[in-house]
């Protein structure tokens, strides 16, 4: 174990761009499993060689920066999945309207009947049914 840990001494590591790589080669492999395709196998290889490549790399600042712009590539994709897991949470308990005016999106509780709603935003006005 010790060997292990003086040969990665210096080198980049893992990082999110790696375990994407991981998994879009585990990914590929199983469809070209699925559809008896070699050349997709093949394929498969690719971001598999290029994320151990990544982790065994000395050259950190460069991974560092590749990782920062895989991050800001799916950052919105990483909110809107977890926009989406709280409104399945609060779905039992709570109802999601836009604001009709600044399209500000307002949590308002269940079962109130008929009821107006104040934009905190705008103070726009309007009334629905929860």
């Amino acid at each position: 174990m010790n060997y292990l840990r003086r040969f990665m001494m210096g080198r980049y590591g893992s990082d999110q761009l790696s375990m994407a790589l991981i998994l879009l080669s585990i990914l590929l492999s199983m469809i070209s499993g699925l559809i008896h395709l070699k050349l997709l196998r093949y394929i498969a290889d690719i971001p598999l060689v290029i994320s151990i490549f990544r982790i065994l790399s000395r050259d950190i600042s460069k991974r560092r920066m590749e990782n920062y712009k895989f991050s800001m590539l799916m950052s919105p994709v990483y909110s809107w999945l977890k926009k989406t897991q709280r409104h399945a949470i609060d779905s039992r308990t709570h109802r999601y309207f836009k604001c009709p005016n600044c399209r500000t999106q307002l949590r308002v509780p269940k079962g109130k009947g008929k009821i107006i709603i104040t934009c905190p935003k705008c103070k726009t006005e309007f009334r629905e049914r929860t």
